[in-house]
């Protein structure tokens, strides 16, 4: 074929093309005259013939459709073709009212003619490269078998992705069947190929060389999700995912747009239904500032209040790189909201009041935290700077500059705390909590588990780990986690700011917890690795101050449900304003002081559950004082 090609130069393509219009002509005189042409019009052959050629050719060379690849032929050159050869049918219409204007009053081409050739012609021509294109498509792939692509949604979609593949991999791969689970479907052929039952999928990776299932549809379950891909893995077959519709490059599926499956879309739940109404006569044209705008959780709040309509987005990060990365994203949405961004940290008590006084904000969602387990065990003087003070300095401005709501959010590691973060971030929830009768502001807790993909996750940590090579490092075989995708924690945040009467400390469903190591183990097979040949999974030991399962309640506290199924309100012990601010009074003397013993030994005081795991801190638990 490649032989065939590089003898085959472009203009005699443009011949070839000329050749067929001449075989069109003479097809069409045949049918006009029932295979019987009369004398008086072969006679016209003389002018007709060379007439109808040249101008067909003069067509195709001014638009070039020789030069057109044709083992890449689409509908575009399709269509191309058919309106170039109407366009000159049109011209010998014409071309005949003119004629009768002569001296001869007769049609250079009889009108019969006329019709019968457009249409032969562009059946002829289209047809010929499309059986090229066919027989270019199996020579091509002769040399070497093409495997089988199993498509999950007999739809649209799934429609969609056959031709994608068959444009853009036909060489290598072909669609052997489809998987639906509407029961009317099965049995029936889309385009030629089979649709099955999803429960016939090991049977069909049995039977064929499978290299990919393709989850062409967004309608899938999660758990059928989950389903699929545990059986793929088990045959060494990838499961890919179609994206989105508005990702498409102009509109149309590119099969190298289809990616594989990430332990990301294996964790998901099925989607949050919000009271929309309810968030947006919060947000709406209201002034609004999120601290820690720049971290994961903080830049997706920020995405997703955008489109409530909020009057103003004042956006507070330490991070000056992350926080210009997000405002460079911001700038491109070219969003008629203004955005002010302040690169400050919020235990800068001065530098917080002066944002306060500049904006007047009504709306706060306070994400600034540090919040990595073992650095703060190390840096408890930093834990009580920035988790208790910096929160203190924002709740005190919020209710001073009279801020309609102050959202916190919070993390699953305050329950019971192990380590110096999980008890910062408890005495700041208590903090915020006991702040409520203190004027206007309305103040609520958020407090959900691990994110995913968010900075520090074990999910990105693990990627790394993979691509180098590994080995993909875990702490404990036993240890546990609860995960939530970024979106849906973000969600909830704002459904619970928004139902929020103040005082709440809100918990979210997190669903089932889930063994990190299970976790490992299965993103070393969606890389396509092998556990124990192509990488290796290392046990380093807990880290200080770290758990080995979460929780999210404390053992005395029960919860009440909300008008949401995912999201409880806990049912926590309430403190007094001005004991909880005298002893975070201390701290503060204790953090300039910088004595990591003292700090933590009256975080122990201020938090009696704070009982210190693998930690140097774990001494003080011996003779803790209570309050």
């Amino acid at each position: 074929m490649n032989a065939i090609r590089s003898l085959l130069p472009r203009w005699s393509i443009l011949l070839i093309d000329v050749f067929f219009c001449f075989l069109s002509l003479a097809l069409a005189y045949l049918l006009r005259f029932n295979f019987v042409i009369p004398l008086s019009e072969r006679v016209t052959f003389i002018y007709v013939f060379p007439f109808v050629l040249i101008s067909r050719g003069v067509s195709f060379y001014i638009t070039g459709t020789y030069r057109n690849i044709i083992r890449y032929m689409g509908s575009r050159d399709v269509v191309q073709m058919v309106l170039i050869i109407s366009t000159v049918s049109v011209f010998f219409a014409i071309s005949n009212v003119i004629f009768y204007f002569t001296p001869e009053k007769r049609f250079i081409v009889p009108y019969s003619i006329i019709i019968i050739e457009c249409f032969s012609t562009a059946f002829i021509l289209v047809a010929v490269r499309m059986i090229y294109k066919g027989i270019y498509a199996e020579a091509t792939s002769s040399s070497k078998k093409r495997r089988s692509i199993l498509i999950y949604g007999a739809n649209d979609a799934g429609l969609i992705t056959k031709r994608a593949v068959d444009r853009d991999a036909g060489t290598k791969y072909e669609v052997v069947a489809f998987l639906d689970e509407n029961k009317n479907n099965w049995g029936k052929r889309l385009e030629g190929i089979t649709i099955y039952s999803p429960d016939r999928l090991k049977e069909l990776l049995d039977h064929h060389n499978v290299a990919h299932v393709v989850l062409s549809t967004s309608d899938i379950s999660y758990e059928r999700k989950n389903e699929i891909t545990d059986i793929c893995l088990n045959y060494k077959t990838k499961v890919l995912n179609v994206p989105p519709i508005n990702s498409w490059i102009n509109g149309e599926l590119s099969f190298k747009q289809i990616k594989k499956v990430r332990i990301e879309d294996l964790l998901e739940r099925a989607p949050i239904v919000l009271d929309k109404d309810k968030i947006e006569s919060q947000l709406k044209n209201k002034t609004i500032l999120i601290t820690g705008a720049a971290g994961s959780i903080g830049g997706e709040i920020v995405r997703q209040i955008i489109p409530y309509g909020p009057e103003k987005l004042v956006l507070v990060d330490q991070a000056e790189s992350a926080l210009y990365e997000l405002q460079l994203e911001i700038n491109e949405m070219k969003l008629a909201i203004p955005c002010k961004t302040y690169l400050a940290d919020i235990s800068n008590t001065s530098r917080m009041e002066a944002i306060f006084k500049d904006i007047r904000p009504q709306i706060v969602f306070h994400t600034a935290a540090y919040k990595h387990v073992p650095v703060m065990e190390e840096n408890p003087v930093e834990a009580v700077n920035v988790n208790i003070i910096g929160t203190r300095i924002l709740a005190d401005l919020s209710v001073e500059y009279e801020v309609d709501t102050f959202v916190m959010v919070s993390t699953d590691k305050a329950i019971n705390p192990t380590g110096v973060m999980g008890a910062s971030k408890r005495i700041a929830e208590i903090y915020v909590q006991s702040l409520t009768a203190k004027g206007k502001t309305k103040f609520i807790t958020t407090r959900f588990g691990n994110v995913l993909g968010s900075n520090g996750s074990v999910i990105p940590r693990f990627r790394q780990q993979i691509e180098k090579g590994g080995p993909v490092t875990i702490t404990h075989p036993e240890i546990t986690r609860f995960f939530m995708t970024i979106p849906e924690s973000c969600q909830l945040v704002l459904e619970a700011g928004a139902i929020g009467k103040g005082g709440e400390v809100f918990i979210f469903d997190m669903g089932k917890s889930v063994k990190v190591l299970d976790l490992a183990k299965k993103m070393i097979q969606l890389s396509g690795l092998t556990l124990d040949k192509d990488i290796k999974i290392v046990f380093t030991g807990l880290r200080p101050g770290e758990k080995l399962y979460e929780e999210l309640l404390h053992t005395s506290e029960n919860t009440l449900p909300t008008h949401h199924p995912l999201i409880m309100i806990a049912k926590v012990k309430e403190y007094d304003f001005n004991t909880i601010s005298s002893y975070i009074d201390e701290l503060a003397g204790l953090a300039l002081a910088k004595n990591d013993m003292d700090i933590v030994g009256k975080m122990k005081q201020i938090v009696p559950e704070y009982i210190s795991n693998n930690s140097v801190f774990a001494e003080l638990d011996k003779n803790k004082l209570h309050v």
